[in-house]
């Protein structure tokens, strides 16, 4: 059997393409964005400290990104602290079969926004994109429900971007890179948020 592979040399050559890809949006989301992720950060320590929820979605990749989200809210980002209530709505997959089966794909998302959103809740809707159909109708629902829509996705203009209250649009020119870039956002988020919360008396505590 013949293993076929790229040389040490391609290998290198196309690690440095990624990395270079990789340094340069760094360095725009730093200017450009990461304000943006660490004041989303202190508004969910706000909202979800006062007894809000966090909904967040996406598909593929984005959704990974959502559920490592509500992941570090429900459980913990660095320091102990209370649990708060976060949901990533692709993991329920009897809801999300019995939806897309009696509904179809484009309801997805819009239908547990309905069933779970208050007013003042966050929904945050991820996207490379910024184009997908399930999650352009999950912030119809948000909308509709009163809740803050809050979109970050890909480069901007997008449809997604346009339908969120706000909107943090990564400039990268992959997919890869901006799905990279998106999880700094989500550190940064949850970085911003903890230190919110350590800034309230007894908010660090379990």
């Amino acid at each position: 059997m013949t293993v076929t592979g790229t040389t040490d040399a391609t290998a290198a050559v196309s690690d440095g393409d990624h990395c270079g890809r990789l340094l340069t949006a760094l360095r725009r989301f730093r200017e450009d964005n990461a304000d943006t992720a660490r004041r989303w950060g202190t508004r969910l320590a706000a909202g979800l400290g006062a007894g809000g929820r966090l909904l967040a979605a996406g598909n593929g990749g984005s959704a990974a990104q959502a559920q490592h989200l509500t992941a570090e809210l429900v459980g913990r980002y660095r320091e102990d602290r209370a649990p708060f209530s976060a949901l990533a709505l692709h993991t329920d997959t009897s809801s999300c079969t019995a939806i897309v089966n009696d509904y179809g794909p484009d309801e997805l998302f819009a239908r547990q926004v309905r069933a779970h959103a208050r007013p003042g809740d966050v929904l945050i809707l991820l996207s490379t994109s910024g184009a997908s159909t399930n999650l352009l109708r999950a912030a119809e629902a948000g909308h509709a429900a009163a809740a803050d829509v809050w979109a970050l996705t890909g480069p901007a203009p997008n449809p997604l971007a346009e339908a969120g209250d706000e909107s943090l649009c990564v400039a990268a020119g992959t997919t890869a890179t901006v799905q990279e870039l998106h999880l700094v956002a989500v550190h940064l988020m949850c970085d911003a948020f903890d230190a919110a919360l350590a800034a309230t008396p007894g908010g660090t505590t379990p």
